[in-house]
């Protein structure tokens, strides 16, 4: 399957380069020196040079995440298509679709007062205008969790940033995650993911850590890499895809490192999903309902990420001679600070 857009490119391309014209006497013009390949624009957005655009947004990233002196993560997962309610001066609006710039259209918006008093709201938007109180909270929720954590983990003695808050990049629980990082004086890193309609990174992000992604893979990849914690507040497909992966990942032994999953808004999510019924049909082990946990306020969901990140790393580094009196990771070949070549 062609990538969005290179058809057209490569068409571009073709059609850019015409036969050489020979003069009258037989002698064929001077050619005009050929770029570099790696400067080769027509050449690296096509289907040809897919590879080197994987490996770009793989190294990259890397580069700044080495250059920033980050070590590790705590990645913030949820709902893109809500804006957060600044105090109750302002409307909650929906967005048109996950990452987009663009409000929903009228008839999908949650009701106004006035609508629902007058009669002329519809049944889904009675049932938005309920959810909409709620999706506040939890943007509210999300930004209290990302200044505690960032807080505490910025009191961490180390020459790099650990449990640094990431998100998706984009508005809704993303944009409370970053921002709460922000207000906390910490890094914040923003994972965008290019999509055909517009879209903008949220105004939170460290901007040397503003990260876009053509590729699904490559973004997860980089989620899933860095991370120790992961915290799923309630959000729509992109979160459940992204939750049960990282799950799944857990799960199959998969990921390097141990990982504390707390899955914010049990009232939400106990909607959303029964995965008792999975323990009963037997497609899961009884057991794999300890991979995560659950928390319905920004302490308790922050005491459940400090034990443990407490006790699977920053003691566990202690009891192995990692932290050096100072509390710095002592120093060994590595591929990002912190982590060693096989961890890759």
């Amino acid at each position: 399957m062609k990538e969005q857009g290179t058809g057209k490119r490569e068409q571009e391309s073709a059609d850019a380069a015409p036969a050489a014209t020979i003069s009258d006497n037989g002698t064929p013009p001077l050619l005009k020196t050929a770029p570099l390949a790696y400067e080769n624009l027509s050449f690296l957005n096509s289907a040809d040079g897919r590879l080197i655009r994987i490996v770009s947004e793989y190294m990259e990233p890397l580069a700044r995440i080495r250059r920033e002196k980050i070590q590790d993560t705590v990645v913030f997962f949820g709902s893109a298509r809500f804006r957060g309610r600044e105090e109750a001066d302002h409307d909650l609006e929906l967005l048109e679709n996950t990452g987009s710039a663009q409000p929903a259209p009228s008839h999908e918006q949650p009701a106004k007062a006035p609508e629902i008093a007058a009669g002329t709201a519809t049944e889904l938007q009675r049932k938005r205008a309920e959810a909409a109180v709620e999706m506040a909270r939890y943007y509210e929720d999300a930004r209290r969790l990302a200044y505690l954590l960032t807080t505490w983990a910025k009191q961490i003695p180390s020459s790099r940033s650990r449990f640094v808050v990431t998100s998706g990049g984009g508005p809704g629980i993303m944009e409370a995650a970053n921002r709460g990082a922000h207000e906390a004086g910490g890094k914040t890193i923003g994972m965008n993911i290019r999509l055909p309609f517009e879209q903008h990174p949220n105004p939170y992000i460290t901007p040397s850590l503003n990260f876009e992604f053509h590729y699904f893979f490559m973004r997860k990849l980089w989620f899933a890499y860095l991370a120790k914690a992961l915290v799923v507040f309630p959000g729509g497909f992109g979160t459940l895809d992204e939750m049960f992966e990282v799950l799944t990942l857990a799960q199959t032994h998969k990921l390097g490192n141990k990982i504390t999953v707390v899955i914010y808004g049990p009232e939400y999510w106990k909607k959303v999903f029964n995965l008792e019924t999975l323990v009963d049909t037997g497609a899961i082990s009884p057991k794999d309902l300890e991979l995560f946990q659950f928390a319905g306020t920004p302490e308790r969901a922050f005491e459940l990420l400090r034990k443990g990140l407490t006790e699977n790393y920053l003691e566990a580094e202690a009891a192995a001679g990692k932290l050096s009196e100072s509390g710095q990771v002592s120093p060994g070949e590595e591929l990002v600070e912190g982590w060693a070549l096989e961890d890759f």
